[in-house]
């Protein structure tokens, strides 16, 4: 198992950017995907972006073109940087780690865009 631990959310206006890390307790070198999920109040938690451990990506139709997902494996982090916002962006974002038969959930960040 890994610990992961969110930061860089925040308040922001719309159209503006954020960057969301994760910092994972141990080498990720190894583990298969690491993504993000998101959950706004009164809805299920749904992915925003994965991303493998050879550096293949896959988004959210909400969000593509407009986030961009990456992995540092030498430094155990994995960040979503977050344009264009929107208010329909803001929720409780989420770091996962997947790594049969293990799956890691961080505490959540929470991103809030005012119109």
């Amino acid at each position: 198992q890994v610990q992961l631990v969110e930061s860089g959310g925040g308040l922001v206006q719309a159209g503006g950017s954020l960057r969301l890390s994760c910092a994972a307790s141990r080498s990720i070198f190894s583990i298969v995907t690491m993504g993000w999920y998101r959950q706004a109040p009164g809805k299920q938690r749904g992915l925003v972006a994965w991303i493998t451990r050879g550096g293949s990506t896959n988004y959210a139709d909400s969000v593509k073109g407009r986030f961009t997902i990456s992995r540092d494996n030498a430094k155990n982090t994995v960040s979503l940087q977050m344009n264009s916002l929107k208010p329909e962006d803001t929720a409780v974002y989420y770091c996962n780690a997947v790594n049969s038969p293990y799956i890691s959930w961080g505490q959540g960040t929470q991103v809030t865009v005012s119109s």
